[in-house]
């Protein structure tokens, strides 16, 4: 809503209202203000409302439109005090008072006026003295300090009164410089218009070089109206405003830096990380939750996912691996979110894993035994424990001559053979039809003659297939699951066979996973940010109507450190695998010696 006050050069001045978030000034009829006079051009000016701000744009007119006696050449948010000058017009924009009383206008004509105008190259030279006047400073109406503001220092006041506005428990100088970008990133899709820009047909790079281009000059014009702070950084500005126009926004450092491992956008105002194992909050903020959400779909778009309010939520990856998970508004109340799992650039390797403590020799060898035996393996562990990265090591343990085939909801397993075929689900289109779930690729993997079936999550129904391909002659098979222990591992699997609509007696879904699964690797995320294989467990056999398990290593929390480190040993049971026992009797060799704690 627009409260305009437009008065003629010693005139008197008129309180025009409208309830839109453009108004047109010009020339014509159509205009929403028709000013009749020589020096105004058909289509001279607008001035767009836009996330509480007014914004005032020149329409490429003869005369130019001019703000506080200076000549716009770009968008430029104004102020209530500042005065803008079209032809021999002064115009103010405001919100309305609370009191205010007048109808709303559809439009107004100023053809009342019957004096002689004066020619254009006239006015252009009053302009121009007005222009080297010194111009007229006008500072905002005070508003109540609110008592974060204290460190504000020599902030230009429009930013003061942005922040005041918005009221976020903030570092009030990130949210200044979050003001200021949005500030700029405003003005850039007026002036460069980024989303009717033929992006196929420009290219990135020149997308990139065009949008960066046209920031140096809004930053130039704001420099010179000195609107940018001397301590703000110019080079880190552009680079943060190209990043949230194009690329990522802030995420973008963070995706750059290889210790953080997980990136949690809660909001447009606060983003967490986990950096070597610690979780905290960074200094970073977006600028706003638009800014959020266009980084959610520059993510999404790529990949033929979508997100909006009919479908609020959507896994997705990067260009590097990266798993993505967005949930917006209306499910998410505080705005948009975003949870980033990083792929790691370097594949981690076993050795890592052994330097990191994160199992031992021993386990490692027995593991490597177990893939090679094609032994059917399930991954256990928590959110964030580790279980893909687990999965992507072992699986490094396969022959390269055996066909792989991995099905995932968003892809994330990088797997260093060559014969291996890589599926992914499909969400529904518009309509809400064509999805491909897990488990439709569950079962078409059983036609592609597959030796190994891995599928990064169990989640649901999926499992019932994959225990049936397991028992089918595609031993070897691995899985991951979400669970806190292996027995709570075999209740999740019991439950998700359920899932699958089959109605089957408890019994012979246990028959099923005793058959099917022979060990689960339990995986633990510890307090300290630490990653530990915790249990590795055989499924032995069935008694009665429970599925039996046979612990073979396992870690023995002994206390913390000083430093807050967890301190414990791995112990190896002494119990030895049944197939290790098939193994020594085809005279395979075997090292019996890593089941014998030391």
């Amino acid at each position: 809503m627009f409260f305009i006050t437009l008065a003629e050069k010693g005139g008197d001045a008129r309180d025009l209202l409208f309830e839109k978030e453009e108004v047109t000034i010009g020339r014509l009829a159509g205009n929403d203000i028709v000013l009749n006079k020589g020096n105004v051009s058909k289509y001279h000016s607008k001035i767009v409302l836009k996330d509480g701000k007014y914004i005032v744009v020149d329409l490429k007119s003869t005369n130019g439109t001019f703000v506080n006696g200076k000549k716009i050449s770009g968008p430029l948010v104004v102020r209530p005090t500042d005065k803008i000058y079209v032809g021999d017009y002064i115009i103010n924009v405001d919100a309305p008072p609370e009191d205010y009383e007048g109808e709303s206008n559809e439009g107004f004509d100023d053809s009342q006026q019957e004096e002689e105008e004066p020619a254009e190259e006239e006015y252009e030279e009053e302009q121009q003295e007005e222009e080297e006047a010194p111009a007229e400073e006008e500072e905002a109406p005070a508003e109540e300090e609110a008592p974060a503001e204290k460190n504000l220092g020599n902030m230009p006041a429009s930013l003061q009164n942005a922040m005041r506005r918005r009221g976020k428990h903030v570092d009030p100088r990130i949210e200044a410089y979050a003001t200021l970008q949005k500030d700029i990133h405003d003005r850039l899709i007026e002036y460069l218009d980024l989303r009717r820009l033929d992006m196929d047909r420009l290219g990135d790079e020149e997308l990139w070089r065009r949008t960066e281009k046209a920031i140096q000059d809004i930053l130039a014009q704001m420099d010179g109206d000195g609107e940018i702070p001397e301590e703000i950084d110019r080079e880190m500005l552009l680079t943060d405003v190209l990043n949230e126009a194009l690329g990522l926004g802030p995420l973008e450092a963070f995706l750059a830096d290889d210790d953080i491992s997980e990136i949690m956008v809660n909001h447009a105002n606060q983003i967490y990380i986990e950096k070597k194992g610690k979780i905290r909050l960074s200094e970073k903020i977006f600028s706003s939750n638009s800014a959020v959400l266009g980084v959610i779909e520059r993510i999404v778009a790529p990949i033929g996912r979508r997100i909006d309010e009919s479908s609020p939520l959507v896994d997705a990856r990067l260009k590097d691996g990266s798993r993505v998970n967005a949930i917006i508004p209306p499910l998410a109340l505080k705005g948009p979110c975003i949870t980033i799992r990083k792929f790691k650039r370097d594949k981690l390797q076993v050795s890592d894993l052994i330097k990191y403590k994160s199992i031992t020799p021993q386990m490692a060898e027995f593991l490597e035994m177990v893939v090679k035996a094609h032994k059917n393996m399930v991954i256990s562990g928590g959110t964030g424990s580790g279980k893909t990265t687990l999965l992507n090591v072992i699986s490094t343990f396969i022959q390269d001559d055996e066909r792989i085939v991995t099905v995932e909801d968003a892809a994330e397993l990088n797997l260093t053979q060559d014969h291996w075929v890589q599926l992914e689900s499909r969400p529904p289109n518009l309509e809400g039809k064509g999805a491909i779930t897990i488990r439709d690729l569950v079962k078409n993997c059983l036609r592609m003659r597959p030796d190994r079936i891995i599928v990064g999550e169990c989640r649901a129904g999926e499992a019932l297939d994959m225990l049936q391909a397991m028992n089918t002659g595609h031993d070897g098979s691995l899985t991951t699951l979400h669970a806190n222990t292996p027995r709570d591992a075999l209740a999740r699997l019991e439950t998700m066979v359920l899932m699958a609509g089959m109605d089957l007696p408890v019994k012979a879904i246990r028959e099923q996973i005793a058959s099917a699964v022979h060990m689960i690797v339990q995986q633990t995320r510890f307090s300290d940010g630490s990653r530990r294989v915790t249990y590795i467990s055989e499924v032995s056999g069935m008694e009665v109507d429970v599925v039996t398990m046979q612990d073979i290593f396992y870690f023995k929390q002994e206390g913390f450190t000083d430093d807050g480190k967890v301190r414990g040993r791995y112990v190896a049971t002494g119990f030895v695998p049944r197939f290790y026992d098939d193994l020594q009797r085809r005279g395979i060799p075997v090292n019996m010696g890593i089941f014998r704690e030391e």
